[in-house]
């Protein structure tokens, strides 16, 4: 296994008037950011919040390229980025859901404490795969077809590429001691934006080239 410790590139907030980042996601132009009560857009550029939509947002969250995806308590919420209305809500997988993203056409929803990610159907919820942990699970995202998640357990966190198919861990990268990652997603290329939990912040954490 690969292992490294990690280069933050840059810290975002904390953001006025909030206290958590839940999920995290990116739609090419925002970082989205799940607040408990909105789901905020923020520039990654100047790092100002640009917007706000009125959407319970306490878990991850996700951009399949028109439509977000937003966990509230035991739901998905398929959501319009433009107006925030939810368009449709999917159950998650008993247990709960934490970290949330889109790849191949489905939802990967990590599980914190059952320490899991499944790959579910987006139209009905139904489990498809079922990737096992050995850490507390906590975003997730794709990137170049690598499957990656975030952990946080007792008070260290990682961001970890496993094996989509046996969930063995390729690659580690860790956060210093204290510094959480509750929501994690890539930017395509060089940068995860890592939700930071209660500190209120987004850091960017480059992405270690191939090789």
């Amino acid at each position: 296994m690969k292992r490294s410790a990690a280069n933050i590139v840059r810290e975002y907030g904390p953001f006025p008037g909030i206290t958590h980042v839940h999920g995290v996601s990116y739609d090419g132009s925002s970082v989205w950011i799940a607040t408990g009560d909105a789901l905020n857009a923020v520039d990654p550029d100047s790092g100002k919040t640009l917007r706000a939509l009125n959407v319970p947002a306490h878990a991850g969250t996700a951009f399949d390229g028109h439509h977000l995806f937003q966990i509230s308590d035991n739901r998905i919420q398929k959501v319009d980025p433009q107006t925030g209305r939810v368009l449709a809500t999917i159950p998650t997988p008993d247990g709960g859901a934490s970290g949330l993203a889109w790849a191949e056409g489905a939802l990967w929803v990590g599980q914190y404490r059952n320490r899991k990610i499944h790959q579910i159907d987006p139209e009905s919820g139904n489990v498809l795969r079922t990737i096992e942990s050995n850490r507390f699970v906590t975003g997730v995202t794709w990137v170049d077809h690598e499957l990656w998640h975030g952990t946080w357990e007792a008070d260290q966190s990682e961001l970890r590429r496993v094996d989509p198919q046996s969930g063995d861990v390729i690659e580690q990268i860790d956060m210093p001691p204290g510094v959480a990652v509750s929501g994690l997603e890539s930017d395509g290329g060089d940068r995860f934006f890592c939700g930071g939990g209660n500190s209120g912040k987004v850091r960017a954490v480059h992405r270690p080239k191939r090789g």
